[in-house]
């Protein structure tokens, strides 16, 4: 299972165990309901705080990535550039072996 679905089900599970938690407990409607909404509130923000770490991994992950295929770029056109120049480096000789031939 991947990481994601893990955390998914210890949020749900964590969840269902405190809203399961409190309406079970002895107090009146008012002060489960506003119990309710302050776990919700807290869940929220735990689930925000690791979505934003999972993001700024996935971007740093990203960058990474992406500097490295650009640095790749920049290899093969080099090496490109050494082929053509030794191509062209070449021509003279060619040419003088093809006019011996002929």
């Amino acid at each position: 299972m991947s990481s994601g679905k893990v955390l998914a089900s210890v949020l749900a599970g964590a969840a269902a165990g405190a809203i399961l938690g409190i309406l079970f407990a002895p107090d009146k409607g008012t002060e489960t309901r506003r119990k309710i909404a302050e776990r919700g509130t807290d869940l929220a923000d735990s689930v925000k705080g690791k979505v934003n770490e999972y993001a700024d991994v996935i971007s740093e992950k990203y960058d990474a990535v992406k500097q490295k295929v650009s640095g790749m770029a920049a290899e093969g056109k080099d090496m490109l550039n050494q082929a053509r120049d030794r191509g062209n480096a070449m021509k003279p000789d060619i040419r003088d072996t093809s006019a011996m031939n002929s």
